[in-house]
């Protein structure tokens, strides 16, 4: 659209056809498929779920409600929405809530094109302006979304409180033509919902007794999590009726796209000068936390585990082989298994904790997170270690457990030098056989990341002992601990 038009007049000889926010959304997605191009952008592993029901809704120029736990997307797939959006749309210069020139609706621009006709003047507004974006508190009221009487208004202007134009619009309103948000609706109080009412279904809006008819056009997007339902309110019914879809989000089924969501979060923050390498089995065991938070015994399900535990974990992570690079004067540095332990300030405060889990503390449970993510992969990289052994049974890992018996302890320090990493883990050759054995074409800088994944995954399964010293970890045989404590 010409964007240099400045007047009504103008408009009108350019052809310019107006159309409702629905109708715009429902025929940009169309192009847009047509030319199979992408929606929504960014957003993985809904491609067969979500994105099919949310296109289906704005095809059916429906008011949408995602229903799902926190950290699945749902505010992000909102604020996509305005690529749905035509680039520019044409309003009534000086309007409060952007009346289409040609089919105004508020009293102030219907006395201008009455008073200037043709020669009114227009002003044009960006699609990125006409989102709009409201968390449900408690404390919202009607004034805040629909409106309210402004007595300083009334007395600057000398008009008597029976006059439309004493009238502050609120945020509804002031985004008419716009895609308006209100996250967490249940939290919002029932006769704060009531008032929407009519807004979704007729178009009507009051205040303070003022009945006017104003049909304004929104496409509305509402956000709630189902543990809200129980904890804080609920959707009252009415309302829910005059929602068009609800679309149900989920989290990442499988690994390989939450990693992707992870690096595509992560990725936009990326501003580091060491050069840092991540062993893809480092990235997936990241990813397996979350797996394994969606099942722990220690951690409410209903409450969720959000993407964002994943995404900032993994910069904590990055975080960790930063500091200690930088503290060693490197300019490159690889991740380590033990550095996965500087991610949990990331996993304690996205994690809601039932009793049990309250009882052994966020840290332990974060730890225990850690384990279990390592012992479920351990058989997917290394023969499965068995609880007891026969006798006539060859353990892939006995040279390993023998070394530990003979030489004792063995220590690695959080903050040592990649050389210095590298020349401690080599001095366990049984680990080195056991690494060339099953992984002979492992890329040279994930060797190290390996040695080390073994050994704490003995420690999970009991074949190893581990302890935290003040700046490492020991690993030793847990039977000459055991001797030793006698």
């Amino acid at each position: 659209m010409n964007t240099s038009i400045a007047t009504l007049g103008e408009l009108k000889k350019s052809g310019y056809q107006s159309q409702s926010i629905k109708d715009e959304l429902r025929t940009n997605l169309i192009e847009k498929l047509r030319k199979k191009e992408v929606v929504f952008e960014g957003m993985h592993g809904y491609s067969s779920t979500v994105l099919p029901e949310l296109e289906r809704a704005i095809l059916s120029k429906h008011n949408i409600n995602f229903l799902g736990l926190r950290g699945q997307g749902k505010t992000r797939m909102a604020r996509l929405m305005i690529n749905l959006l035509d680039e520019y749309i044409p309003y009534v210069s000086g309007s409060e809530i952007n009346d289409d020139p040609l089919n105004p609706i508020s009293a102030y621009a219907k006395e201008v094109i009455a008073k200037d006709g043709d020669n009114t003047p227009i002003s044009w507004l960006h699609r990125s302006e006409r989102f709009f974006e409201k968390l449900a508190t408690p404390d919202v009221t009607v004034s805040d979304l629909i409106g309210d009487i402004d007595p300083i208004k009334a007395a600057n202007l000398k008009l008597s409180y029976a006059d439309e134009r004493v009238l502050h619009f609120g945020m509804i309103p002031r985004a008419n033509r716009c895609i308006f948000v209100i996250n967490e609706l249940p939290d919002l109080q029932a006769r704060i919902q009531v008032s929407l009412f009519n807004i979704l279904e007729e178009g009507d809006i009051q205040i303070r007794g003022f009945k006017l008819r104003m049909p304004l056009d929104l496409q509305f997007i509402f956000t709630a999590n189902p543990e809200d339902y129980t904890n804080r309110g609920s959707i009252v019914t009415p309302l829910k009726d005059r929602i068009g879809s609800q679309i149900l989000t989920h989290y990442p089924e499988n690994i390989a796209i939450a990693k992707t969501i992870t690096q595509q979060e992560a990725n936009k923050k990326e501003e580091r000068k060491i050069k840092i390498h991540v062993p893809a089995i480092a990235a997936d065991l990241l990813e397996q936390i979350g797996f394994e938070a969606r099942k722990s015994e220690y951690i409410d399900h209903k409450s969720g585990i959000s993407s964002r535990m994943s995404i900032t974990a993994f910069e904590n992570l990055l975080s960790t082989v930063e500091r200690r690079a930088i503290m060693n004067n490197e300019n490159e540095a690889t991740v380590r298994f033990s550095d996965l332990m500087g991610m949990i300030p990331s996993i304690t405060g996205k994690v809601e904790l039932v009793y049990e889990g309250e009882e052994e503390g966020s840290v332990f449970v974060a730890q225990k997170l850690i384990g279990e993510a390592a012992k479920t992969f351990f058989p997917k990289y290394f023969p499965k270690i068995e609880k007891l052994e026969k006798e006539e049974d060859v353990s892939p890992y006995g040279n390993i457990l023998n070394w530990f018996f003979e030489e004792g302890n063995f220590q690695l320090l959080d903050e040592c030098d990649e050389k210095t990493y590298h020349s401690e883990l080599n001095k366990i050759e049984p680990l080195s056989d056991l690494i060339n054995r099953y992984h002979p074409d492992l890329d040279k800088a994930d060797v190290n990341f390996y040695k080390e994944f073994v050994l704490w995954s003995l420690v999970e399964f009991n074949k190893l002992s581990k302890e935290r010293s003040l700046n490492g970890y020991s690993f030793n045989d847990p039977f000459l601990n055991y001797l030793k404590s006698q």
